[in-house]
């Protein structure tokens, strides 16, 4: 079992949103063959608790766009790591230090990445 479609479209679309408010590091992992509750992970970082707020904003504007609305969102006020469940996909937005001491990207080394656009995933100037 993959990802379902939609569940892909709504991870290139936060993929996109995050890029658009100067996240950086993005990727998106299919994780349907080990979890049962979501079908893919997002993940982002910022270097300023103000700016990973900025990208949470940015990723719900574009998500309602779709008809998605987060089911549970955590850690916003503290604005260290976000935590926005959509059922279909879960998005993690975390301050730069967060995202190197909690190495989420090991947990998922297994599972298949879902391939984002460039312009998400190309170099800034």
């Amino acid at each position: 079992m993959t990802a379902t479609d939609r569940a892909k479209d709504l991870a290139i679309a936060a993929a996109e949103a995050a890029s658009d408010k100067l996240a950086h590091d993005i990727v998106a992992y299919d994780v349907s063959e080990v979890f049962v509750i979501t079908d893919a992970f997002v993940l982002a970082s910022a270097p300023t608790d103000r700016q990973v707020r900025a990208i949470v904003d940015g990723i719900e504007e574009r998500l309602i766009e779709l008809g998605a609305k987060p089911a549970r969102r955590e850690g916003q006020e503290e604005g260290r790591w976000v935590l926005l469940d959509y059922l279909d996909i879960v998005v993690h937005v975390q301050h730069s230090e967060e995202r190197e001491y909690y190495l989420l990207e090991k947990l998922w080394k297994d599972c298949p990445r879902i391939e984002l656009p460039e312009t998400v995933t190309g170099s800034r100037p």
